[in-house]
């Protein structure tokens, strides 16, 4: 039986093994949780969370937790336990079957007799990722009114005014964008949709007579966005009002709950919020609901049959803590399964970095300085910092101190809690690096940032050196760029490696190859120039732990250079003169020599 004026959709997403030799969908991407009930989804059961939510009654509770956590998921299913709905011919909907078998109905009746009972708004803001607050805005007026345009039937209400009715139908027809070109007018639609969600709630309590639930989805997207592009304070003003209005002074409302990454300061979105109840990743209460926890992983682990790949999965997509509950990344964790099972790839692969821009971290490391550099280095290889964390901040904060970036890492599951200590009033915490795929990040992002020092740098005198076979020169550059650099990858020799052939990438009138066999061998860099007047340019590189090392190192480097016969190799395609380089790499400095330089 199907839910009347229901359509289940049917996706082309791979399916998976589970228990009885079943096969079910993975579900990878569905967030709406009446789709993936209809489509046989695997599911982990979250739904305990109407109980908890239900016992630990707020006004308006705030979720913050990473993205791809599922929020948004979670705010679907609340909206499918708790909304009186009603099909398109006005006939009431039963949605006990999208919870039959599920955790929830087990629960006391007190709590299973709210299904079905109330008016639900709900209200994504994620699609407000604009570069101006007036696209912003609009896309997220688009939302407010596909909410109005559900409630559709209110326009027909015989308990609402006339007035009220004229009111509902402008809001849910909104301005032309002919009307909106008038600098004025778009000024009176801000102002307009800033109280349309307390309106919609007033009107559907009225209809009903019964209180609404407001969910809220994403609401930090607009602020995040606003603040990256420059509308900052604009698109702070109307969340504001937004908020104030709907969840402040509003005697329609039931309860609200609102998710999103970050917990913005209460100054600057939920000012006088006194019925506010924030639950971020410290907290204990609803800590297993959001992500898997480890017994969940191993349980979907086993129903798709990949039992053997916990240790793995552990390695890569486990790690963070949540009040006191270890939680893997749920995301990455169905995408490794489905790698897994349906292409049978042996190695795992970062999945969560490709869901977001990474921005935070980006800016982090564009406006490192030398303690945020050493502290990267000692994250990346492994270690740990410790640092004051306070929630109350907003995007204006971010670059007022490096403790409020390591803030921002840590809310957005970029770092892990270790443990935590009190000194007074203060908190400070001890984390690290939560897993190998957050690892990923890190080092591609700091790998991003020596790309762009390297562009940004003028090479010429390096360059001139090189072909001028002016030692003192050429290591002096090098080093001075070493020392702006980052040392999470000393005594990486592919590392150096990398690092020396993006510097001479872009030298003039010649082609740069890396690993090329020539002689016996492959030497690491060469330059071929593209004139005949020009020499060949061979770079072999080697990499140590310790200064001391370094000259033995450099001596590997030009041997191999005559044990591998480079130089013969190249002069026999008929070049007439090359230059050999041996250079070995400590920490932020160098050593070169030129073959046959050095005895």
């Amino acid at each position: 039986m199907k839910m009347a004026g229901h359509t289940p959709h049917r996706p082309a997403w791979p399916l998976g093994r589970r228990e009885g030799n079943a096969v079910q969908n993975l579900g990878i991407g569905y967030e709406d949780y009446k789709r993936m009930m209809d489509d046989d989804c695997y599911y982990v059961d979250k739904t305990q969370m109407i109980q908890e939510l239900m016992q630990n009654r707020a006004m308006v509770t705030l979720f913050t937790r990473p993205r791809r956590f599922g929020k948004t998921l979670a705010l679907s299913m609340l909206r499918t336990f708790f909304e009186k709905e009603f099909d398109r011919d006005g006939n009431p909907v039963d949605n006990s079957r999208y919870f039959e078998g599920k955790k929830i109905m087990s629960a006391d009746p007190s709590i299973l007799s709210r299904m079905g009972q109330y008016p639900v708004i709900h209200l994504s803001l994620k699609s407000a990722k604009k570069s101006n607050f007036k696209a912003s805005f609009l896309k997220i007026r688009e939302a407010i009114i596909k909410e109005y345009d559900r409630h559709r039937y209110l326009a027909c209400s015989n308990t609402l005014s006339l007035r009220e009715k004229e009111i509902f139908n402008e809001l849910l027809s909104g301005a032309s964008n002919q009307e909106l070109r008038d600098n004025e007018r778009f000024d009176e639609e801000v102002e307009n949709y800033t109280s349309s969600i307390m309106l919609l709630s007033m009107y559907l309590e009225k209809h009903h007579e019964k209180k609404v639930v407001i969910l809220i989805d994403e609401y930090d997207v607009p602020l995040e966005t606003a603040y990256y592009n420059g509308f900052y304070r604009e698109m702070v003003d109307f969340i504001r009002s937004l908020f104030e209005s709907a969840l402040k002074t509003n005697d329609a409302l039931e309860f609200a709950v609102i998710t999103g990454c970050l917990r913005i300061s209460k100054e600057s979105i939920f000012t006088g919020l006194n019925n506010l109840k924030i639950k971020s990743i410290r907290e204990n209460s609803f800590s297993e609901y959001f992500g898997f926890t480890q017994q969940e992983t191993e349980r979907a682990l086993v129903n798709f049959g990949i039992a053997d790949k916990v240790e793995e999965v552990k390695k890569w997509y486990d790690g963070y803590l949540f009040g006191k509950k270890e939680i893997y990344n749920p995301w990455s964790v169905l995408c490794y399964i489905e790698g897994v099972t349906k292409d049978e790839k042996e190695c795992p692969e970062p999945y969560w970095p490709n869901t977001s821009s990474n921005q935070i971290i980006k800016d982090m490391i564009g406006h490192a300085g030398k303690s945020v550099r050493d502290e990267l280095d000692c994250l990346v290889n492994g270690g740990t910092i410790e640092k004051c964390i306070h929630e109350n901040i907003t995007y204006d904060d971010i670059h007022e101190s490096d403790d409020n970036f390591w803030n921002f890492l840590f809310f957005t599951g970029y770092m892990k809690k270790v443990s935590e200590r009190k000194d007074g009033t203060r908190i400070y915490m001890t984390m690290k690096i939560p897993n190998m795929e957050v690892q990923y990040i890190y080092e591609t992002q700091i790998m991003e940032w020596l790309e762009t020092i390297v562009k940004d740098t003028d090479r010429t005198e390096l360059y001139k050196a090189v072909l001028e076979e002016d030692l003192a020169n050429m290591k002096g550059y090098i080093t001075q760029l070493l020392k702006k650099s980052i040392s999470t990858f000393d005594s990486a020799e592919s590392f150096y490696h990398g690092f020396l052939l993006s510097l001479l990438l872009d030298m003039e009138d010649y082609e740069v190859k890396s690993n090329r066999e020539e002689g016996n061998g492959r030497p690491d860099i060469v330059l071929y120039p593209n004139t005949e007047d020009l020499p060949v340019v061979v770079f072999e590189v080697k990499a140590c732990k310790t200064f001391k090392e370094m000259q033995t190192g450099l001596k590997k480097a030009l041997t191999q250079i005559g044990d591998k016969d480079y130089i013969g190799g190249i002069m026999a395609d008929g070049y007439e003169k090359v230059i050999a380089y041996g250079i070995c790499f400590c920490k932020k400095s160098c050593v070169v020599e030129k073959y046959g330089d050095l005895p």
